[in-house]
């Protein structure tokens, strides 16, 4: 959560301090606790400042498990109480976090994690972009290739060559889409959330993958 003495930037570019009330989990000074741990999601251990992993919460504020699902709240919560949130995050030396995607949502390319969230904002920033989803295909030699489905501002038209000469020397290499598809339209739930899972079965389809 922001607090009134909390900075314009600080409000906007991240979701604020862990709440009151949840426990401590990094050993930082006093100064820098963030009431809160961000555990690599490759080793289970905690991570440097301002690196990705899993938003991991205890206290006060955490449920004690899901009703009648004894299995389902030992993945979720454990014996040790820890949250896991599912949210990847990255919290710097004043303890506010940052959400950069969801774990389900990662891409794991030849080994490297890529976050879709991080790619989803870089697109914004191109002229010709209206929205934008960035999900994980199945490769058979990197486990998974990145997919970026575009949806263009009215009347804007631009080919995947020029998107990805948009991306050189702006981003990683490894980042940049493999596969770059011009869509109308995302699959909804009916609250209107987009329904990334079938997004991604929608793109192995049309890519015969």
């Amino acid at each position: 959560m922001n607090f009134a003495e909390d900075t314009v930037e600080q409000k906007a570019e991240s979701v604020g301090r862990v709440m009151p009330h949840t426990e401590d989990g990094r050993p930082q000074p006093e100064a820098t606790r963030s009431q809160a741990q961000i555990v690599s999601t490759e080793t289970g251990t905690l991570t440097k400042l301002n690196t990705p992993g899993e938003l991991w919460i205890r206290g006060y504020c955490v449920m004690l498990g899901y009703w009648g699902d004894p299995q389902k709240t030992e993945e979720a919560v454990g014996q040790d109480k820890w949250y896991r949130t599912g949210d990847i995050a990255t919290m710097n030396e004043q303890g506010f976090c940052k959400i950069v995607g969801r774990s389900k949502d990662m891409i794991i390319r030849g080994g490297e994690n890529i976050y879709p969230a991080e790619l989803e904002d870089f697109f914004h920033t191109h002229p010709q972009v209206q929205e934008v989803q960035v999900v994980g295909v199945k490769d058979k030699r990197l486990g998974e290739e990145i997919c970026a489905c575009i949806r263009l501002k009215k009347g804007e038209k631009t080919t995947p060559e020029e998107i990805r000469a948009f991306c050189k020397g702006k981003i990683a290499h490894f980042k940049i889409p493999r596969y770059i598809v011009f869509v109308t339209e995302y699959p909804l739930t009916v609250s209107g959330k987009i329904q990334k899972f079938k997004l991604r079965e929608q793109m192995e389809q049309h890519l015969n993958l």
